[in-house]
């Protein structure tokens, strides 16, 4: 399969991380297997991760739990460098290192911080799928960006607590 065809059946991920999130982990858990499933049943077959804590981690937590249940889906982990977890809790730290070690690929997409490595792995994840799923309130910062990106490049983004699609 060519890259073009590849991209057809990939989908990522963004959204805030869980300080910015206004509803509780146990709701935006819910909201993303739902909209997980839809894009499975949608064709959808590898799901790629930003690996940041919040949304990008939970996502990428219930797309192996998915294949774990028997989906046919791969995860595709794309940290935006080495040592990015470094300064987490040891909790955070914990659930990284656990979805790394089952993800189906794990690409580092700069080799070290650096003042744009964020805003890489976002166009990067967006240049690599045919679908943007976003938890996004409107704020400003990375998730903005990524679907700002997104829009620009013409990859659908469907917003899942709004249940909307910001664009098509």
């Amino acid at each position: 399969m060519t890259e073009r065809e590849l991209r057809r059946h990939r989908c990522c991920f963004t959204g805030h991380r869980p300080e910015k999130l206004e509803q509780p982990e146990s709701m935006v858990v819910e909201a993303l297997k739902k909209e997980i499933r839809t894009a499975i049943a949608d064709g959808f077959q590898t799901f790629i991760s930003g690996m940041a804590r919040g949304v990008d981690l939970w996502a990428a937590e219930i797309v192996l739990s998915f294949r774990d249940e028997g989906a046919a889906i791969r995860l595709i982990c794309a940290s935006p460098y080495r040592g990015f977890e470094n300064r987490w809790s040891p909790e955070w730290q914990e659930r990284y290192r656990q979805v790394l070690e089952r993800a189906d690929l794990v690409r580092f997409i700069c080799p070290a911080y650096s003042p744009d490595c964020f805003r890489r792995r976002n166009e990067w994840m967006v240049d690599h799928s045919a679908r943007v799923i976003a938890i996004y309130n409107g704020e400003g910062g990375g998730t903005r960006n990524t679907v700002t990106y997104a829009k620009q490049n013409g990859v659908p983004v469907v917003n899942v607590l709004n249940s909307d699609v910001l664009i098509k």
